[in-house]
């Protein structure tokens, strides 16, 4: 299975939580900022909250608030927590192994997958919401150039 949309999700509502961070918000806020359905939110949420990255609050003035600090949550988690199986596709069947092509590349294609997966998670790992968010607060500082 490759890579889906869920890790954007996840990130995008972990950087709304840590940017609100003074209340819960509602999957229905952060649907909106995701133009969204709030049943997709709530079960990325729900995959996260069972890794230990947000928790929830039922009832009047409930929602869901970061479980650690931004700077103890990287990309790499949210991904863990949401994604499953392999990002790089292998073969759906085996190859051939009358071709000598056939009779090799996967065992070739295993560890280049393999290694370009560990350094995607090595990347990740060196993100957290904190620095993301760091990054949308000086975004919306800057002054957007207009088109003369």
């Amino acid at each position: 299975m490759g890579l889906s949309s869920r890790s954007a999700v996840a990130i995008h509502a972990l950087t709304m939580l840590a940017r609100w961070s003074d209340r819960s918000l509602t999957s229905a806020e952060i649907a909106d900022s995701l133009a969204s359905n709030p049943v997709l939110v709530r079960r990325i949420l729900g995959s996260l909250r069972n890794a230990g990255l947000v928790w929830s609050t039922e009832g009047r003035g409930g929602g869901w608030s970061l479980a650690r600090a931004p700077r103890d949550i990287t990309l790499y988690d949210a991904y863990a927590a949401v994604e499953e199986g392999r990002i790089l596709s292998r073969h759906a069947h085996p190859p051939s192994e009358a071709c000598e092509v056939g009779r090799n590349i996967s065992a070739l294609l295993e560890v280049e997958f393999r290694d370009a997966e560990r350094a995607m998670e090595e990347r990740l790992g060196r993100t957290t919401i904190a620095h993301l968010l760091r990054r949308v607060l000086a975004n919306e500082r800057e002054p957007v150039p207009v088109d003369s």
